[in-house]
């Protein structure tokens, strides 16, 4: 089963979120692995690149994870930092072909930046989720001012794919919060979550249907 992890904007707090989804997933006995399919980064924040945070999550190595080919020190879109760091262009089509192959249940393929930020020359995530006809795309998105717009672009480039809204910084006591979780789901008829555990189960109820 193939589910990327898409999200509004960069910084969205994506990669926290997968690997709380991982590791879920793990405890409920699912064999999960992640690919990042490009990254670009500094060191300055945690210390670790997503590919790095994700590996720690399934146990894989960071360049199963991330081809270091497709690893760039440097926070741009991914394109933009291969061409400022003389590094060869890439296409959608080479990031899909070099995601390594895995024998696990579930595998999360995360995206860098929004749904709409430049993954590689040709496309962005909207074309990498036509590329690998994924069985789910999870959005993270902030449960902040602001949101219900930037989920509602999101979901409208990835209406062609089934989707879950996943609210990152969710805060039960903040009125705002559980106001656009609500408008969200009971006007756009979305499915909308908090927590990514209701992402795991999601997941983990979408695999074990597609296995009866």
């Amino acid at each position: 089963m193939k589910v990327v992890i898409a999200g509004t904007d960069t910084e969205i707090g994506k990669t926290w979120f997968a690997s709380r989804v991982i590791e879920t997933l793990r405890t409920a006995g699912v064999r999960v692995a992640a690919r990042k399919v490009a990254q670009s980064f500094t060191r300055d924040d945690l210390g670790c690149t997503d590919a790095e945070l994700l590996a720690a999550a399934t146990g894989e190595d960071p360049t199963t994870v991330c081809p270091e080919a497709h690893w760039y020190s440097l926070a741009m879109a991914p394109p933009m930092a291969a061409s400022r760091l003389g590094r060869a262009p890439f296409t959608i089509a080479d990031l899909v072909a070099s995601i390594a192959p895995s024998a696990a249940d579930v595998m999360l393929i995360e995206s860098a930046g929004g749904v709409r930020s430049p993954l590689a020359d040709d496309g962005d995530t909207v074309a990498l989720c036509r590329a690998l006809r994924p069985d789910l795309v999870a959005i993270v998105a902030d449960a902040r001012l602001g949101c219900i717009n930037a989920v509602r672009l999101a979901t409208d480039v990835l209406r062609e794919h089934h989707t879950v809204v996943a609210l990152n910084r969710f805060e039960a006591a903040d009125e705002l919060h559980h106001a656009n979780l609500e408008w969200l789901r009971a006007r756009d008829g979305l499915d909308i979550v908090s927590d990514a555990e209701a992402v795991a189960r999601r997941i983990e109820t979408a695999f074990r249907g597609l296995r009866s």
